[in-house]
Formats: structure tokens, sequence, C-alpha cells
């Protein structure tokens, strides 16, 4: 019994709280409840499933598509066998998705019914061995529910070791090509410890999970933690302002994560007024700082903001701004929690004073094993003292509060999402009538950002937003086709010929 208590294999923990507490709600869906015991019954057996189609320990099981129990489902039951589980992003093209697929050398895959199609083109290249469709039976694909159902439950999770990879999360790097950050058990684990102290969570919270749950914010800043506290999770396919609304006041919702954009968008909703919000504890918000008007907006409503700062590396929480500071130190990331640690560094990795800007560094139990097949990248990222360097440029105030200036790496949010310039300039270049270009993000009151293409033509040519954004959406997810366009003359470089961005920025920004 001891072995099984101390065991952190993130499946045994889920199973071992369904022992616990049987008849808790673990799960709603689309109206329908789902108990602890009926979760884990359903976990036990896709992994008994998953290992008669030939999943061993350390193979990757990935899922595609929308919020669904099943990709929870597929989650815990990847990891009751050691195997590692791989969201993927749904708003990736065919061409995105062959290339993390086969790079992850996924064994089998789950695929929602929304998702297929799109799949479709890339199946012959992709390297799976078995297909599942997570819904409805569809010739060629076996069907998850019924062969699920007629397995026999899991005797039990295998053992694994705290620093064994739990989870591969795909994240865009400046190259253009996805990186797979290598999350372990013990990384989510102390994540959610982390959690659990800074929001004193309790295992009668009502988590709303209505953000992408292939982010690890929506994965695991509240979600992933509800299975090990023992509360319960109000799961929406995809996010609706109005239906977020109405499950607020109907599931009597405690918590919800989501990028400010959501929160603008529930509160422009004309019942939010007249919606019930009183049992809501706090919204957790990340992916950019709150605006004071939408702290205002939902502050009359009784409602609080607590920010966090994280990235996919760090399984997130690196950062938590607590709404009791939410004014006053109103654009800080907060402080760090608990069990992690924040400095400041030059380009040398000296630390800096309070007050001076520097690169973002962040170590703890929490950050990642590593780039999947990318020791060269790992190496880059991870230094000899154990420190995560994020390529987020900031400064820790007198008090100790983290405050975020800019991006090393230039990276782009918009509405929550990363969106990296050198993997959309890549495609634009293929534009015959593009002779120079270069993706900023531009302050966008909606977004956060808006992606912008600033252009330099061949000459006799004309480009408009629409012809560009026709020409790359068969290669980028909707997200990350630029928004606005700006034609110049030409680029403008420093003496090495590099691109400043920069002056772009203040160019556009004014």
């Amino acid at each position: 019994m001891n072995r099984q208590i101390a065991e952190p294999n993130l499946a045994a923990t889920m199973l071992r709280r369904a022992r616990l507490n049987p008849r808790r709600t673990a799960l709603v869906f689309e109206g329908e409840k789902t108990s602890y015991a009926e979760f884990a019954d359903r976990v036990r057996r896709q992994a008994t499933l998953l290992r008669a189609s030939g999943v061993c320990t350390g193979d990757r099981v990935g899922y595609l598509g929308f919020n669904h129990p099943a990709l929870l489902e597929t989650l815990f039951a990847a990891q009751a066998l050691g195997a590692i589980f791989v969201p993927l992003n749904f708003r990736l093209t065919a061409e995105e998705l062959t290339f993390i697929i086969n790079d992850a050398g996924i064994h089998s895959l789950v695929v929602d019914d929304a998702l297929r199609p799109v799949l479709k083109p890339a199946r012959p290249r992709l390297c799976c061995r078995h297909f599942f469709g997570a819904e409805s039976e569809l010739q060629g694909w076996r069907h998850l529910p019924s062969e699920r159902a007629a397995a026999q439950p899991l005797a039990a999770a295998v053992s694994v070791d705290q620093h064994d990879v739990a989870v591969i999360m795909y994240t865009s790097g400046t190259t253009g090509l996805p990186k797979g950050a290598m999350l372990t058990h013990g990384n989510i684990l102390w994540n959610n410890i982390n959690s659990s102290l800074a929001f004193g969570t309790s295992r009668d919270d009502i988590i709303l999970t209505a953000a992408p749950l292939f982010h690890i914010g929506a994965l695991n800043v509240m979600t992933l933690g509800s299975f090990h506290v023992g509360s319960s999770v109000v799961l929406m396919r995809n996010f609706d302002a109005g239906q977020a609304l109405e499950n607020v006041e109907r599931y009597r919702a405690t918590h919800m994560f989501g990028a400010p954009a959501m929160f603008l968008f529930m509160s422009q909703q004309p019942q939010f007024a007249a919606t019930d919000l009183s049992s809501i504890v706090t919204l957790i918000c990340g992916g950019a700082p709150v605006p004071e008007s939408l702290i205002q907006i939902w502050g009359e409503r009784g409602v609080s903001f607590c920010q966090g700062y994280g990235l996919t590396e760090t399984a997130p929480f690196s950062a938590f701004l607590t709404s009791e500071w939410a004014i006053s130190k109103l654009g800080s990331a907060g402080q760090p929690p608990l069990y992690s640690d924040t400095r400041i560094v030059d380009g040398d990795n000296r630390e800096l004073a309070p007050g001076e800007r520097g690169e973002i560094c962040l170590r703890g139990p929490n950050i990642m094993k590593g780039y999947w097949n990318r020791p060269d990248a790992t190496a880059e990222a991870i230094d000899a003292q154990g420190w995560f360097h994020s390529g987020d440029v900031g400064y820790v105030d007198e008090d100790g509060f983290l405050f975020i200036c800019d991006r090393l790496k230039d990276m782009v949010i918009s509405g929550g999402e990363n969106v990296y310039p050198a993997e959309v300039e890549s495609v634009l270049y293929q534009h015959e009538y593009i002779a120079e270009v270069a993706v900023i993000g531009v302050p966008d009151t909606k977004w956060g950002e808006a992606v912008t293409a600033v252009v330099a033509l061949h000459e006799g040519r004309e480009l408009t937003i629409e012809a560009l954004r026709e020409f790359a959406e068969p290669f980028l997810a909707r997200y990350k086709l630029p928004s606005r366009l700006h034609i110049v003359a030409a680029l403008p470089r420093n003496p090495a010929g590099k691109v400043l961005k920069f002056a772009l920025k203040e160019e556009l920004s004014g």
C-alpha cells in the first residue's frame, strides 16, 4: 500500500481518487454527469484496449479534436500503461499535423468526428498504427466507445518514476518547426501542488473548462488538478461566451481559466448583467495581462481575477498575481509559486538587480525534462544550473513582483494563441509577389495583438490582405493568418542585415 500512495503515475493518482470518492461527480459534458467510479472504469477499459493494440511503456498516444471526455480518458489510459499522451492542436492544417504526429511517432491516435476530414488527406503519410474514432462509427476507423466497452478493466496502473515523461505538448519554435516539450509525471504533480496552494483549491470546487485542452493552461492550470483534489470539471466542447455564462449559473462554477479575450466576450453578452455569478471564487487568466477596464467590469459583479504567467515548458505555473494585488500591481505577472523560483539575467547569464530588465529564467520541479528528440534545443533552453530560459524579457520590482516587457523571440500573442513570426514568414515568402516580409504583433483592443505582415513587393505587383490570407490558409492555422497588411518599399535593417522589428512595431503601434 505504501508504494501505491507514493506512486507518481498521474493515472494511478486519479484511480486512487476514484476509489476514495467513487460517487462524486468527476466530469460534466453537455449535460451528462460522470462519476469518478464511471470515469475510472472507462479509463481502465481503454488502457486494456490500448495495451491489446500494442501500446507499451514509452509509446506515444495522441488525441486530435475539440474538448471531449475522450481526451481526458485517453490521457489517463495512456499514462496507466506508462505511455505518453500527445494532445494535438485542432486548429492546425493537415501539413502541420503531419509533421507533429510523425515527429512524436504517435502509435495510436484518437480523433473526434469533426477533425477526421482534416486528417484524411494526410493519413497515408502518418506513422500511426491505429486510428480510433472518438464518437460515431465510420469505415476505416476503429470505434473507440464500442471497443472500450468490450474490454476488461485494467487491474492497476504500471509503476513509473516521477521523471518519466507523461505528456508531450508541442509549442512552435522560432525556426518555424514545432518542438515537443516533455512534461513528466513529477512536473504535472508539482504544478498541481503549486496551483492548489496558490488558489486554495477545494474538493467542492466546480471547474469550468472552456479553453482548448491542447493548451497547457486549459489542461493543467486546474483541469488535471481537479482529478487530484477530487473536484468536478464542467467541460465545454469549445468556447461560446453565452454558453459559458449559462454554465456558470447552471452548475454553480467556482473557477474558470481563460485568456482575457474570453472574459471580455462573456462580459459583452446581453445576459451578462442578469447571470448569477455568485458561485465564482475567482477567474484565472493567462496568455496576456488583464486590462484594468476588464477587471472593473467583472469587479462590479463581485468577481475577481487571478492572473498567471507560464509556458508550456513550465507545466505552466510560473508566476501568480492574486486578486488583492490586481490593481496595485496592475500589469504585473505576479510572484513565483511556493515551489518554483524566478530570476532575471543579462546576456552573460548573470542575475540582475530589481528593476533591471533582462531575460526571465525559471527553475523548479515543474520545469520540463526537455524537448522531444531535440537535445540541442534542450541544452539551449535549460542551463547547467537547471534554469529554464524563457525568451521573455522582464524585471522584478523591489517587492519581488514580475513584470514582462517584451519577447526575445518576437512571439505574437493573439487571442491567447502563441504565433511565431518565423513560421508565418516562411509561408508568406513563398508568395511570388513578395520580396521581403516581416511578421509582427500590433496592439489590438479585441485580440491583444493582431498578426501583422509588413511586406515589400516585387516591382509592379499589388497585394491585398484578402489575397494574402487566401494564399496562406492551406498552410497555416487560421489564428496564425495575418489580419493586417502593410506595404513598404523596403524593410528597415541594421548594418548586419537583421530586420529591425522594433522599429516596425513602434511605427505601426503609434
